[in-house]
């Protein structure tokens, strides 16, 4: 299997996540890491297309099979925003205080509260380019709980669910978490195609 894949971010939360599911034998580098120091493109419409776009620059960088991802809150009233903005939705440089301040403030009063959380990881080798997708469905709470997690944690609580993704631990969300069903898809990718891995 692969021995080192570069993980197209320097979010240190998603680098956890993401070590915490995978077999011991796969090596998670950084951009940091592989020296990569510009701000990858986020510059399309999609999900889908961020994820890709940042992965193909990022292995145009490293050199390396390097994976990345984009994940997004589908707010279903909201007519699925903030969607690809997610991480900016309350402004370019907004922090996920304010963006969750601007969630809550447009669901004021709004009985549906139900949204996804949608991560789609794309895997770029010098063999090919594919993408896997994790959805996890559930429902904005009326106020923030929590103080674990990142991003719209606070306020996200799954299907089936009482806690906010803020309120678990690692363990009880990497359970059930949107990232970890891509990056299942991933992994067993990988296991039936270790050829592609190495190169």
């Amino acid at each position: 299997m692969i021995k080192k894949i570069v993980f197209a971010t320097n979010n240190l939360n998603k680098i956890k996540e993401i070590q915490a599911i995978t077999p011991s034998n796969i090596e998670w580098i950084s951009l940091a890491e592989a020296a990569i120091f510009e701000e990858l493109p986020e510059t399309r419409e999609t999900i889908e297309a961020n994820s890709l776009q940042k992965g193909e620059r990022a292995f145009e960088l490293a050199d390396l099979p390097c994976m990345s991802e984009d994940t997004g809150l589908e707010v279903e009233a909201l007519h699925n925003e903030p969607g690809v903005r997610s991480a900016r939705y309350a402004g370019d440089l907004s922090t996920s205080e304010e963006n969750i301040d601007k969630l809550l403030g447009a669901l004021h009063e709004i009985k549906n509260r139900k949204a996804r959380f949608k991560t789609v990881i794309s895997f770029c080798t010098k063999e090919r380019i594919i993408q896997f997708e994790g959805i996890l469905n559930g429902e904005i709470a009326q106020d923030r709980r929590g103080s674990n997690g990142f991003g719209y944690d606070s306020v996200f609580i799954p299907e089936g669910q009482m806690k906010t993704f803020a309120e678990m631990n690692l363990e009880e969300k990497n359970q059930m978490s949107h990232r970890k069903r891509a990056f299942v898809k991933f992994l067993s990718y990988l296991k039936l195609n270790q050829h592609d891995s190495s190169k």
